[in-house]
């Protein structure tokens, strides 16, 4: 059980992404940053101590990557 599957991503996003502007968008960068860090924080914002290498992954204008 190394991988996460895509259901786990899935449910932890939908439920991150919840209450976003853009919903879609937010799924997109939530997923992206689920496969690599295999974690997503809880609740709809904030929360991202609990997810140190979701927290941290950055885009490439240094602003952070996930939601």
């Amino acid at each position: 059980m190394g991988t996460v599957d895509s259901g786990f991503c899935g449910n932890k996003c939908g439920e991150r992404c919840k209450k976003a502007g853009v919903v879609d968008r937010c799924l997109k960068y939530c997923g992206i940053c689920c496969e690599e860090c295999k974690c997503v924080p809880s609740g709809t914002y904030g929360n991202k101590h609990e997810c140190p290498c979701y927290r941290d992954k950055l885009n490439s204008k240094g602003k952070p990557k996930c939601p």
